[in-house]
């Protein structure tokens, strides 16, 4: 509710530009909502979509160091099964052709307890996230010859995937992998600080500080950098 986190907001790190340092780690922000009584469900529920990449790279081989903020260490090694919520048997969800299943998944759930909770903020974010991500699918199935009806997920969450023409022409013509990626992460940064309801110190501001934090830990991880 409005006004509710005044003292939460006002003690957190001021977040630099998307690149930057992060004045704290995601476990430890949760750590933070959690002893002011803020909604920690609701912080999780965004945090969790990073812990899922985090997962993903570890169990295809590409990172060997992990940082969850809402799954343990035994569910990011799959030695654990996945939050019941999530719906997904271990055995489904370390399986490279059954990934977009757990993807759906936590879709679904996330948009369901914005649904719950009535958080205006969730319920944008994961269409965003959504449509970004089929927007994404159906290019790269078009530049194979593929249809992308096959790896699009949760379609009925999300928007018309026309409004990201332009986001999808610049990743095409990026000059490598990781610039692509700056693109896109550019423009998630972006449309956070468009929607955070900023200084109305709700729910919503604090969970868009969660995913503008967990931003700038991703590109802290690809870049090598120690948070303080």
């Amino acid at each position: 509710m409005a006004g509710d986190n005044y003292f939460l907001l006002a003690s957190l790190p001021v977040l630099g530009e998307l690149g930057s340092a992060p004045p704290l780690m995601p476990a430890q922000f949760l750590e933070r909502v959690a002893d002011a009584g803020g909604n920690r469900l609701l912080v999780e529920a965004v945090l969790l979509g990073d812990d899922l990449l985090q997962r993903q790279a570890f169990l295809a081989g590409e990172r060997q160091e992990v940082e969850p903020a809402v799954l343990t260490l035994t569910q990011i090694r799959n030695e654990e099964p996945l939050p019941e919520y999530l719906g997904v048997s271990p055995q489904e969800s370390a399986v490279e052709s059954t990934i977009d299943v757990l993807w759906e998944s936590y879709y679904r759930y996330a948009a369901a307890l914005a649904g719950r909770m009535g958080s205006t903020f969730l319920s944008e974010w994961i269409s965003y996230e959504v449509s970004l991500r089929n927007a994404l699918v159906t290019a790269r199935a078009k530049a194979l010859g593929v249809e992308p009806q096959a790896f699009t997920v949760a379609v009925d969450l999300g928007e018309d995937t026309a409004r990201f023409t332009g986001l999808i022409s610049e990743w095409s013509v990026a000059p490598d992998p990781l610039a692509g990626l700056r693109v896109l992460d550019q423009a998630r940064w972006e449309w956070l600080w468009a929607n955070d309801d900023w200084f109305s110190f709700g729910d919503a501001e604090v969970a868009a500080y969660g995913a503008k934090l967990m931003l700038l830990q991703r590109w802290n991880r690809i870049s090598g950098r120690v948070a303080s």
